[in-house]
């Protein structure tokens, strides 16, 4: 399953640069698919539309980080724990019991965002 952020979350950002999808982004701020992956063109996001890979998209949260789903490997295909859950220094870097996916899942995620690693 995917890691989210929950709201006890002490905006420290110590998880932001440890993600290696670029996948956490700051509250309020606009992220985008292609941002620290190697997508071009057009992406399809788990809700099913269709994005441009560089078109800025709504923020998750306005208040503290946040992980976007369509981004979040676990780390899988890079480390053997979630960097994210393993800095943070609150525990709020947690399973999403709404975004499960397999192990195989990730893997394909990680080398679909990652062609050439």
């Amino acid at each position: 399953m995917a890691i989210m952020i929950t709201d006890e979350c002490i905006n420290c950002g110590a998880c932001e640069p440890e993600c290696p999808n670029n996948a956490i982004y700051e509250g309020g701020v606009e992220w985008t698919m292609a941002e620290g992956t190697e997508l071009t063109g057009q992406a399809k996001l788990k809700n099913g539309e269709k994005v441009d890979v560089s078109e800025e998209q709504e923020p998750i949260s306005e208040d503290y980080y946040y992980i976007v789903t369509d981004k979040c490997t676990e780390c899988v295909g890079f480390h053997e724990e979630p960097q994210c859950a393993a800095v943070c220094p609150v525990d709020c870097c947690v399973p999403d019991p709404d975004n499960e996916e397999t192990e195989e899942e990730l893997l394909k995620k990680q080398k679909t965002l990652h062609k050439n690693k």
